[in-house]
């Protein structure tokens, strides 16, 4: 019985000196260096890799390991309190804040930025605007438009379907597209469509297919050879391509805040990189990037 009871407090005393590693893990790195664990939107990717560059400069101690995968993955994180922050291109759901309050993680939001969903064609494709009912009907399950011909567009012979480009349930780009593009939670995406792990990837394979189209962050059309297609509300209104300026007036319609989340409030380091983001050298690395600030500095 004495063993026994030996054996299991030294099982014990090795499961508390493994969870007081792991969390040592996320707040230091060698000597008197801090890693904060950094997770989550795909969207938020680059610009989340380009923050973390540039406030290693400023706080030489501070070190933010950035990772992708998607809203989920992040939100994921918080809930099993995995990451110091979360990077979200939605806002979390009941569900998900009931499940980290279940683990005893408050989930605490902070808004960072804005980002335009931009809808992209081939840099081949002439068609000279979009409706929002048109996009709809494009990708939700049972929409009336397969083909370029019945918007207009005449395509090379053998390309007039058109091919949908989309993001994996697990991104927060998806989740938003279908609420505001789709007709909400409960409508679904036509099946067929190609789905891509990440926002960059869906850009790079609609400048490869020509009767592709495909949705993605504003700040991922740079450079790529494709066109960004403006769009109206409704046929009677004004065609708006998304910018900065569009985004944060609300003249462009698919546009959405960006969150990280913490659990509880942010304190010593993650308290100072979120602050850090927020002020104007923060927000420039979004203008610099092309997603629209908080403000315009």
């Amino acid at each position: 019985m004495k063993l026994l009871l030996t054996a299991l407090l030294s099982t014990a005393a090795i499961g508390t000196f493994l969870l007081q590693a792991l969390s040592c893990s996320r707040a230091a790195n060698g000597q008197g260096r801090i890693l904060l664990q950094n997770k989550g939107s795909d969207t938020m990717l680059e610009v989340a890799q380009r923050w973390a560059e540039e406030f290693r400069k400023v706080r030489t101690e501070v070190g933010v390991s950035v990772t992708g995968g998607g809203s989920s993955v992040g939100v994921a994180g918080i809930i099993n309190g995995t990451v110091d922050i979360a990077n979200c291109s939605r806002r979390l759901s009941e569900k998900e804040m009931k499940d980290a309050r279940d683990h005893k993680h408050e989930p605490i939001e902070h808004h960072v930025g804005y980002d335009g969903i931009a809808i992209f064609v081939h840099k081949d494709n002439p068609i000279a605007s979009l409706t929002l009912e048109q996009i709809k009907q494009i990708y939700v399950d049972g929409g009336t438009l397969t083909k370029w011909s019945q918007l207009g567009v005449t395509m090379p012979e053998g390309r007039d379907e058109i091919v949908r480009i989309s993001r994996q349930a697990n991104s927060g780009t998806y989740e938003y597209f279908k609420e505001a593009v789709l007709g909400g939670k409960e409508a679904n995406f036509r099946l067929g469509s190609i789905d891509m792990n990440g926002s960059k990837d869906v850009v790079d394979n609609v400048a490869k297919t020509v009767s592709a189209v495909g949705y993605s962050g504003l700040s991922y059309g740079k450079g790529a050879d494709v066109r960004i297609v403006p769009v109206k509300v409704a046929d009677d209104q004004p065609a708006v391509m998304p910018t900065i300026d569009t985004v944060l007036d609300k003249s462009y319609p698919i546009s959405r805040p960006l969150f990280m989340y913490t659990i509880g409030e942010a304190k010593d380091a993650t308290k100072a990189y979120l602050e850090w983001i927020k002020s104007d050298d923060g927000q420039k690395v979004l203008m610099d990037l092309g997603y629209p600030p908080l403000r315009k500095v």
